[in-house]
């Protein structure tokens, strides 16, 4: 299975609605607490090329977006694969 790691901050709706998803779906996640002024929350943006919102999700490595992101991506049926591979 896939490495997902997904920033976070607190009392985010849209945060909590990518990690509902991906704990529907069964996936091992790390979920990162980057809340504004945080080296996490630096380092986030760091690795989604400058992305400042959150979430931020990562899998194996590479930055995918945010809960938009992720829900696009299970619509179109290419999260199962991203997270088998």
């Amino acid at each position: 299975m896939a490495k997902v790691e997904i920033y976070t901050q607190p009392y985010c709706p849209y945060c909590s609605r990518a990690v509902s998803l991906l704990t529907t779906k069964g996936v091992a996640f790390t979920e990162i607490n980057a809340p504004h002024g945080s080296p996490e929350r630096r380092a986030a943006t760091e690795r989604s090329g400058g992305r400042t919102t959150m979430p931020q999700i990562f899998i194996d490595g590479a930055a995918i977006g945010g809960c938009d992101d992720l829900l696009a991506l299970d619509r179109a049926g290419k999260l199962d694969p991203l997270l088998r591979a």
